[in-house]
């Protein structure tokens, strides 16, 4: 770790902590105004206050949400520090794939074959895909955002940290609430809600919800890339036939059928693409067939050069694109109160997923990389918990299972040197399963001083099953056709100790561990010698260390909170993503690279001076620079991968301010609300690709105005009002022999105005 840098940090927030609690004591005789309400979070698999847990999270309520518009998971990181939700289509093609990053941790490769670096739950299930991550945010009651490995009571691939999103309970009423919104690009947006209620011990809910919105990238076909085109559906129904019995059913329901994903042209390197066309004998005007010199520049469609750029909005391509998804989940949660103080509890789960990509990746008239998924998996997953609450401890028990199939089929047509467009087939079964049993324990040791440790153990099985040829020789197979199978076991234990100077002020201190296991890169464009296949066929496990020191301060009367964290991770053996020289080539790979250490801060803030005014502020900071490269296959480093470069996902600063207003007239209340965020220089890959990343600083800011009452809410506003153009996701090739890069800049400014009725 970065001693020096710790103990600084260290001796700040201890510092900090000193002072707020006796700023806390000061300010206890203040007059009151409008006091912050608690919130209660399940962290640490117990309902607890959140100014109580020793943990850095960000909890948003669905109300929260739906104030500030937030409607899908890939806005989140406006609100919350160091997290970084983005869409990954550059890479499978599809708009629900997503890279989600927490403290410079995560995984770029959405495939079955490597597992997410961030855990997303839904109503406490797990959700093994990256494709169906990006998703609208419906019905959903609060999100907690766990920061750091989260190893002993979620585990399996919580490295980074673990996004839980619980859905809607039913109401004791019947009720709900219907909402339309319209906007730019042809938006129509609707939900709707209901409560239904059988009997005082049989209460149900049901939601639905459609989203469609032209694209904001172009064609010359006429077709618009970037589209929503989305419907969902979720049900829940909860049994309480006593107190201490509980049953809770949750279904839910994704369709998405959608242009493609919004690309562009980033760049493309004349010196290691060469000129074809579609007839394969001709080529940009003066290079004659097959030279393998570099493409002059010269502004000729059939050539594959700088000229091809159409701008941030416009793509060339012309392969038909595709992006569709159907995703359907079903969850069966049980609670037993065994007595007073011990309760069990028991969720099983199963997640259908298939989905279909299709990638014009040099976005260009030209075939220099096409791809074409098409994936269908599953999930099943049960876990048991056995919880005890007494007034001084509080310990948990727990065994978890996973098991996940998938067969996943990926055709990817390439024009490399020598001449002639090539097609292989990339097919890849896919069989994991995981168990693991967990144990943590809290002890209130005095009133103000309380310590938790616990641990977990892990054995992770992943199985694969390639059969990858070329198209023109279909019996030549890149690696052997057979399973290939490899255990990976870990034990990553956690640990913290928490002093509470008063009811409104505590610092904890704590460790925690993150493990997440390896697996088989399933993309190869060449038969492989035993030696290549050793070096490039499998990865392993990537593990992180973390300790961190926090304070969380409730001052002024309970009307300003603060929490703030810093921390210091060892990240080692990580996983990263990249293409490199032969044998390898455009394939993008997964190997373990080396080690960083990850220091960094946060710090979040809520104020509510008065009745009618609420101000909220957040702030996070990243040192998450590569420290040491080792182990890369066959010692060659990709062209760019160097020591130094900045961890993909990981900007140093990332900060969000947010103030709101309510004045009142007569039973109707007027709520101006402005929130401005705030994202510093990000790479989207390893090697620091200046062509399709995020160069400069970014501020944006949305607007908006609610006008509501108790049965009615109108809302007017302007996303991304200052209209900055600036890229959101990239993905680049630029060092092999296909030499393209592809990027996707956010959509522009864009109007809304939305309608709900509450019944």
């Amino acid at each position: 770790m970065k001693q020096r840098s710790l103990d600084d940090a260290i001796r700040r927030t201890l510092a900090a902590a000193g002072l707020a609690s006796l700023a806390a004591t000061s300010y206890a005789q203040e007059p009151e105004a409008q006091r912050l309400e608690e919130i209660t979070v399940t962290a640490r698999k117990v309902e607890e206050n959140l100014q109580d847990t020793p943990i850095s999270i960000t909890a948003i309520t669905g109300t929260a949400l739906e104030d500030r518009q937030v409607f899908r998971t890939d806005t989140l990181d406006q609100l919350v520090p160091n997290l970084q939700f983005a869409n990954n289509a550059p890479l499978a093609g599809n708009n629900a794939s997503s890279a989600v990053f927490i403290r410079g941790i995560g995984q770029t490769d959405p495939t079955s074959t490597v597992d997410p670096g961030v855990g997303l739950y839904i109503d406490d299930v797990y959700i093994g895909s990256a494709v169906g991550g990006n998703m609208e945010l419906r019905d959903i009651s609060n999100v907690q955002v766990l920061r750091g490995p989260q190893g002993t009571l979620f585990g399996r691939n919580t490295i980074g940290g673990a996004v839980l999103l619980s859905t809607a309970e039913p109401g004791d009423e019947f009720g709900g609430k219907v909402r339309a919104g319209f906007g730019d690009d042809n938006l129509i947006d609707a939900f709707v809600a209901l409560d239904a209620p059988f009997s005082d011990s049989f209460k149900t809910r049901w939601s639905f919800g459609m989203r469609k919105q032209d694209g904001y990238v172009t064609r010359p076909d006429g077709t618009d890339l970037g589209d929503s085109n989305t419907f969902t559906g979720m049900t829940k129904w909860v049994w309480t036939p006593s107190d201490s019995v509980r049953a809770a059913l949750a279904v839910d329901y994704t369709e998405a059928d959608e242009n493609g994903s919004p690309l562009v042209f980033a760049a493309i390197n004349e010196a290691a693409t060469f000129p074809r066309v579609s007839s394969q004998e001709a080529g940009c005007p003066g290079v004659v067939f097959p030279t393998s010199g570099p493409v002059p520049m010269l502004d000729d469609p059939r050539c594959a050069n700088d000229f091809q750029g159409a701008g941030p909005f416009a793509n060339n391509g012309s392969v038909p694109l595709t992006s569709q998804l159907e995703n359907f989940g079903a969850s069966l949660n049980l609670s037993f109160g065994l007595s007073d103080a011990v309760t069990l509890k028991s969720i099983t789960a199963y997640r259908s997923l298939d989905w279909q990509g299709v990638r014009d990746a040099d976005n260009t008239p030209l075939t220099i990389l096409h791809t074409y998924y098409d994936v269908s998996g599953d999930q099943l997953s049960e876990e048991l918990q056995l919880t005890y609450e007494s007034d001084r401890v509080v310990g948990v028990f727990g065994a978890y299972y996973f098991e996940q199939t998938s067969d996943d089929i990926a055709t990817i047509e390439l024009n490399p040197p020598p001449p002639g467009i090539q097609r292989d087939s990339d097919n890849n079964k896919v069989d994991n399963q995981s168990w693991a049993a967990f144990t943590q324990w809290t002890f209130d040791f005095t009133d103000r001083f309380s310590g938790t440790v616990g641990g977990r153990y892990t054995e992770d099985k992943k199985d694969a099953y390639p059969d990858q040829f070329d198209y023109a020789t279909p019996t030549v197979k890149q690696i052997p056709v057979q399973w290939y199978s490899a255990t990976f076991s870990s034990f990553t234990p956690s640990a913290s100790l928490t002093f509470k100077w008063n009811d409104d002020a505590m610092t904890y201190l704590s460790y925690s561990e993150g493990f997440k296991g390896g697996g088989w890169n399933s993309h190869f464009n060449a038969v492989l010698t035993p030696e290549q296949q050793a070096a490039l066929h499998p990865f392993a496990p990537e593990e992180a260390q973390t300790i961190e020191l926090g304070t969380k301060l409730d001052l002024a009367g309970n009307t300003l909170r603060l929490n703030l964290a810093i921390f210091s991770s060892d990240y080692t053996d990580m996983q990263l993503t990249y293409r490199g020289p032969a044998p390898a080539g455009v394939a993008p790979f997964v190997t373990n690279a080396g080690e960083t250490s990850i220091d960094g801060a946060e710090v979040e803030l809520t104020w509510v001076p008065t009745e009618s005014l609420v101000l909220e502020a957040s702030l996070g900071y990243l040192d998450a620079t590569i420290d040491s490269l080792s182990n890369i296959p066959f010692a060659v480093l990709p062209p760019g991968l160097v020591e130094g470069n900045r961890l993909p996902y990981a900007p140093e600063l990332q900060g969000h301010f947010g103030i709101g207003y309510t004045a009142h007239a007569g039973s109707w209340e007027i709520v101006p609300r402005v929130d401005v965020s705030y994202q510093d220089t990000t790479f989207f890959d390893a090697t620091n690709t200046i062509e399709i990343s995020q160069n400069d600083a970014v501020t944006t800011v949305n607007l908006q105005v609610q006008v509501r009452n108790e049965h009615w809410r109108f809302t007017g506003g302007l996303n991304n009002a200052t209209d900055e153009l600036y890229p959101i996701a990239g993905n680049s090739s630029l060092t092999t022999g296909s030499g393209y890069a592809e990027i996707a800049y956010a959509r522009p400014q864009e109007w809304f105005l939305t309608l709900e009725y509450d019944f």
